[in-house]
Parts: C-alpha cells; sequence; structure tokens
C-alpha cells in the first residue's frame, strides 16, 4: 500500500467537477469493504451466476494419484478406480490468475451533472475503486478509456507502477474535458464495443463504465459474445435531469442543447413535452440495459451523481464485513 505519509500532490480544482490524481490514489484505502469475486453475501448484484453472476476461479487438473487417507472422496476417479482395482483421486489447482479489463468513460456526454459530482468523476472513480480492489486480490488490471479524441488500450498487468500511471492518464483525461469538448470521429460507444471483439478477450472480467448514452440495440447484442467467453458487468452512471428537468426551468426561461441544436423551455406545455421524451428516452436505454441482465445473465449497476456513488456501489455489489 502506498505510504499515507506521502501523498501524492493534490492541486487545488472542484473536486465536483473534476477528479483528482491524488484521489484516485486515496481510494486505495477503501478497496478492501468490498469484492469482484463471486463469493459474495447473498442478494448482492454479483452474488450466484443466475443471477447476473461473476465466474469463479476455475480449477486446473493436476494429477491422478493413489488415493491417500484424508483425501476427499469426492475426488475419486471412479473409472481408473474401477479399471486397476485401487482407489485413485483426481487432484485440482486453483486458478490464480485473472484479467480485468476497466472500459472507462471520460466522452463529452460524460461531462455532466445537476446534483453534485460530474458523470465523468463518478466514472473515474469507481475505475479506479474496482481497480484497486483487482490488485489487491492479485490480479492483473488494465484498461480502455474513451476520451473525447481517441481510444487507450493498455494491457493488464499485476504492479502497482502500472496502475498509477494508468490513474494519472484518467484524471489527465478528465481534467481535459470541458463544456466545450466535442468527441472525434472513432469515439462512439460501437467503436469501443468493436474494439473490445476485435481483442478476442478470454476468461477477462469487462466492467464498462459509461452513460450509455449513445449504446445501440446492436451494440448490446454484441456484448453477449463477450460475455460467452468472459465475465461483463455494465456500469450506469445517470444524472436526475436526464429523466425529468425541475418545474421551474420554464418560468426561468431555460435553454437546453446538444452541441449543434438548442431549445428554449418558454411554458409549462413546452417543459411537460421535453420531460415526455427525456423520459421515453431514458427508458428505452433502461430497457436495452435490462436485457444484459435478464437475457444475457449481466449484471447492471446503477450509479447517479447525487455523490453517494462509492456508497452505492459497494452497497449493490455487495461489501465485506470484515472489511478483507
Amino acid at each position: 500500500m502506498i505510504s499515507p505519509t506521502t501523498p501524492p500532490s493534490s492541486v487545488s480544482r472542484d473536486a465536483r467537477i473534476y477528479c483528482d490524481y491524488a484521489q484516485l490514489v486515496r481510494l486505495q484505502s477503501q478497496s478492501q469493504s468490498f469484492h469482484l469475486l463471486p463469493n459474495l453475501k447473498a442478494g448482492s448484484a454479483l452474488s450466484g451466476r443466475h443471477q447476473s453472476l461473476f465466474r469463479g476461479r476455475g480449477l486446473n487438473f493436476e494429477e491422478l494419484r493413489h488415493y491417500q487417507l484424508g483425501d476427499d472422496i469426492r475426488n475419486l476417479d471412479w473409472k481408473v478406480t474401477m479399471r486397476t482395482g485401487k482407489p485413485h483421486v483426481r487432484t485440482y489447482t486453483e486458478e490464480k490468475d485473472r484479467d480485468v479489463v476497466i472500459v472507462v468513460d471520460q466522452r463529452s456526454a460524460m461531462f455532466f451533472s445537476s446534483v453534485q459530482v460530474m458523470k465523468s468523476v463518478v466514472a473515474a472513480e469507481i475505475a479506479a475503486l474496482c481497480a484497486w480492489r483487482v490488485l489487491k486480490d492479485s490480479d492483473r488490471v488494465g484498461f480502455l478509456l474513451a476520451d473525447s479524441q481517441r481510444l487507450t488500450w493498455s494491457k493488464s498487468k499485476r504492479t502497482q507502477n502500472d496502475l498509477l500511471a494508468q490513474l494519472k492518464r484518467i484524471a489527465h483525461a478528465n481534467q481535459a474535458l470541458d463544456a466545450a469538448s466535442v468527441d472525434a470521429a472513432g469515439t462512439q460507444f460501437d467503436d469501443i464495443v468493436q474494439l473490445l471483439l476485435r481483442l478476442k478477450l478470454k476468461s477477462t472480467t469487462l466492467i464498462l463504465i459509461s452513460d450509455w448514452s449513445d449504446a445501440s440495440t446492436q451494440n448490446i447484442s454484441h456484448l453477449q459474445r463477450l460475455q460467452q467467453h468472459n465475465d461483463v458487468l455494465a456500469i450506469m452512471v445517470s444524472d436526475q435531469f436526464e429523466q425529468q428537468l425541475p418545474t421551474h426551468a420554464s418560468t426561468q426561461g431555460w435553454v437546453m442543447g446538444n452541441g449543434s441544436q438548442q431549445i428554449s423551455i418558454q411554458n409549462e406545455a413546452m417543459l411537460q413535452v421535453v420531460n415526455r421524451q427525456l423520459q421515453d428516452r431514458i427508458e428505452s436505454k433502461r430497457e436495452q440495459l435490462s436485457k444484459l441482465m435478464h437475457r444475457y445473465h449481466i449484471p447492471l449497476v446503477e450509479l447517479d451523481t447525487s455523490g453517494q456513488h462509492i456508497a452505492q456501489f459497494k452497497k449493490t455489489v455487495g461489501g465485506c464485513k470484515d472489511g478483507s
């Protein structure tokens, strides 16, 4: 663990708007209070393969040998025992390595919040929290960082120095966002999914942290292909204004825009129309994502911008009572 007496220097900036490298490092101290592995308490988002599931570590066959006093009789190889007339057992070793790839969305749509914390900050901090947990479990962690200019892939590694370098990249991408940010070609959600497919990952845990604002039905079906040989966890970051604007939006003359078009909310009737469109959009997106859970058996964690995202995440995946 990094020494608490020598924390990374922190530049003064509003933590609600931009994440700080030092804060991403400090999240290491909170990585002990939850698990990403399947030995979780019932009711957590990741408990059991039947309802949203992470695969447990597998067992590799090691050898076939004579039965010895104390061996588990469930490991008896009955075919060999019958053929030789002497009891034989199969021994296994637990797989020790797990690759985890964390997809961190730091594109322009993530630079938004109406409550407390930008969606981009939520994504960065949850990514760092998961990465520290992976490293604590002696597994390898890699990243696919999607910012407004490019997609950056880094291979999974098991070193703290590499993780620190990746957290610096995430913080830099986060701090490069502003209200004028525009996503370049090749950075859409479809590009993210296509890159993951080209990597041909096997036995990897994929954690996708995004607002899923531009994810299509086809993108989600492609995640099913990834799920066939990997574990996929979808984390959706949303803001309350993406579902419903406040009633005073019409009296205060709010103007909404998407970078190329604008609409002025001049009266209550127009506000109702906009809210209905917002609700239809978010419900459509949630309906798509729910298919991940129910049809493709992919867990979905929903977080908001209230500033309670770390507590929400831990509660959803299942915390550890003993802090281990």
